[in-house]
């Protein structure tokens, strides 16, 4: 009995190097060379981690609405250098990055989602504030008359 227990961690360590061969099989190989814009797509992100671009970044630009990201992006970095108001330079470029994005929802639909979520949120926030400053205004010129 105690060279079954010894026979079973041997097997199992055997069969994934076994394994190995099989998984890289060069059909897989000639597959993944024969599809360049995938070859192409994976240098680009090795590029860009090497270079320290975003996980967001990364995201955006692999999609259908890379050109327009970076067309945005590079607004961005422009009026951020200039110290220009972003909001107001960039605003086609977002409007055209917000387009791109709602007609590719399959892939763009969690940062939609997100996006939403966080005006939501921000809107909350702004009611609360004029809540708050009306309160504050009330007592205030409840105070003034007498």
């Amino acid at each position: 009995m105690s060279s079954s227990p010894s026979d079973k961690p041997q097997n199992p360590q055997s069969d994934p190097t076994a394994d190995l061969p099989k998984t890289l099989d060069p059909q897989n190989q000639d597959q993944e060379s024969t599809d360049p814009s995938s070859t192409l797509e994976q240098s680009e992100i090795q590029e860009a981690e090497e270079e320290g671009e975003c996980g967001f970044c990364l995201f955006m630009k692999g999609g259908a609405c890379k050109e327009v990201f970076i067309n945005w992006e590079k607004c961005i970095e422009e009026g951020e250098k200039n110290n220009e108001d972003i909001v107001d330079k960039c605003f086609e470029a977002t409007s055209a990055l917000k387009k791109c994005m709602e007609a590719n929802p399959d892939y763009y639909g969690p940062i939609l989602q997100a996006e939403k979520v966080a005006e939501q949120e921000a809107i909350k926030q702004l009611d609360k504030e004029k809540e708050a400053a009306a309160a504050v205004a009330t007592s205030d010129s409840g105070e003034e008359q007498q």
